[in-house]
């Protein structure tokens, strides 16, 4: 049995399972089938019917899974956004695991569709300007990482 289906491949295609190998040499002509051809198409296309909702179910519930804890994320035109350098992107850029993992930030020029957008790069990336949603993160511009958020006006260089 298939674990999606619940069902054997053969029973799928057949509408039967085969219990010992005599079960599928031909009947001859002169037997009477037990089964007449309308109500053993109804059999198999509800056998195909259930096993294509099982199917489905079994997709859905593998799909909650892959995206739980994932979150939707879409940017607009002129929104700054760092980029990730994927090592198969920006060779030159990830030669040395030393070397920053991103830049940024750079403005969003399109919205391409949720999932891809066009930004305003620099030349020298040498790179398409094309990128996945995957390779970009919101780069919060009022953000000053200095400043102590308990204190009013706190900062943490040194100020002698």
């Amino acid at each position: 049995m298939h674990s999606s289906t619940k069902f054997s491949l053969f029973e799928v295609v057949y509408g039967f399972n085969p219990l010992t190998p005599l079960d599928l040499t031909p009947l001859p002509i002169g037997e009477i089938v037990s089964l007449d051809g309308k109500h053993k198409a109804k059999l198999v296309k509800k056998i195909h019917e259930e096993a294509r909702n099982r199917i489905l179910h079994k997709n859905e519930q593998a799909a909650t899974r892959a995206n739980k804890g994932r979150k939707h994320v879409t940017f607009e035109p002129r929104d700054w956004v760092w980029v990730h350098f994927r090592k198969e992107r920006f060779p030159s850029q990830r030669k040395s695991k030393l070397n920053p993992r991103g830049d940024g930030p750079f403005q969003v020029l399109e919205k391409i569709n949720d999932n891809a957008y066009k930004l305003d790069l620099l030349e020298e990336y040498q790179v398409s300007f094309t990128f996945n949603v995957f390779d970009l993160s919101l780069f919060d511009v009022g953000a000053d990482s200095r400043t102590n958020p308990f204190e009013e006006g706190g900062n943490d260089r040194n100020m002698l």
